[in-house]
């Protein structure tokens, strides 16, 4: 199978009757080869969330069209859709630009660093934007363009107009931020809806303000965690994309736990910009639906 000539519909809408069989219609009957498809339905809700991978290298119309009919079925449905190839017109790789926002700390910057380099993230990273210089050097031996924007209690408008200057410059689809010590404010991130994925050091919810390791060793915890989740305007409560937790005994010092924090962090941050970047989320409400 050449993946270039694969798509992907993610579709939510609220659930009815006939859902599933207009889209397949409308697909085979353009020619398209389902290859694969999930769907869940929220009962509580009444939502319906579909994605659907398929190859057009048999149409027997041309993508335009074929848009055209699912567009067609989704304002019959009142659906909400998203279609990405993942070849463009072009013959080029429809690739998102991912933006890195990061501090002091490097660990989630290395690990997205070396895995978007083994091919394990279907991006381009565009830039690394940071409010300290610290990183410029590790930008520099990926070859990553690296723009530093200080940033303090007096300059943060300017600062994140400018931040969304280099955004908007370098055509920039997801913003990560990889251990970002930063506030957003709520204008940007509303420039930028269900496309900001923040990484917290624990498991939300859980101890809240600063030193939470600290703060965790002193109440002796067995599990520690992590979670990836879409920044919104309040903070620290946006849909959670991914989560994890590794146990902890009454022998982990601080740094055991910092240490095993730090690795977790990295493993689900990856998980979720990857989730992100394959078309695997759809959002709704303050939940996300993640197919496998």
């Amino acid at each position: 199978m050449d993946p270039s000539t694969l798509a992907t519909l993610l579709i939510s809408c609220a659930d009815r009757r006939g859902l599933v069989a207009g889209l397949a219609q409308v697909l085979s009957g353009h020619g398209a080869n389902i290859l694969d498809s999930d769907q869940h339905t929220d009962r509580d809700e009444g939502q319906f969330f579909q994605r659907i991978v398929f190859d057009v290298a048999e149409l027997n119309t041309d993508r335009g069209t074929l848009e055209r009919a699912i567009a067609e079925v989704a304002a019959r449905f009142s659906m909400t859709y998203g279609l990405a190839y993942k070849l463009g017109m072009d013959g080029l790789p429809n690739r998102k630009h991912v933006a890195i926002f990061v501090s002091k700390y490097d660990h989630c910057l290395y690990d997205l660093l070396l895995r978007q380099q083994a091919g394990e993230l279907n991006c381009k990273l565009a830039v690394i934007v940071s409010n300290h210089p610290d990183l410029e050097n590790v930008a520099r031996q990926f070859g990553v363009p690296f723009k530093l924007q200080p940033k303090r209690r007096d300059n943060k408008h300017e600062a994140e107009q400018c931040e969304l200057a280099l955004l908007q410059e370098f055509h920039v689809d997801l913003v990560v931020l990889a251990r970002y010590m930063q506030i957003l404010s709520d204008d940007f991130i509303a420039k930028f809806p269900g496309e900001i994925i923040n990484i917290h050091h624990s498991f939300l919810p859980a101890f809240i303000g600063g030193r939470p390791y600290h703060q965790a060793h002193e109440r002796g915890v067995k599990l520690i965690g992590a979670t990836a989740h879409y920044a919104t305007a309040n903070l620290d409560e946006g849909p959670i994309i991914e989560q994890d937790v590794v146990r902890c005994s009454h022998r982990d010092e601080v740094t055991d736990l910092i240490r095993k924090g730090r690795d977790l962090e990295k493993l689900v941050l990856a998980r979720a910009v990857r989730c992100h970047l394959d078309d695997r989320v759809l959002r709704y409400g303050n939940k996300t639906v993640v197919f496998d």
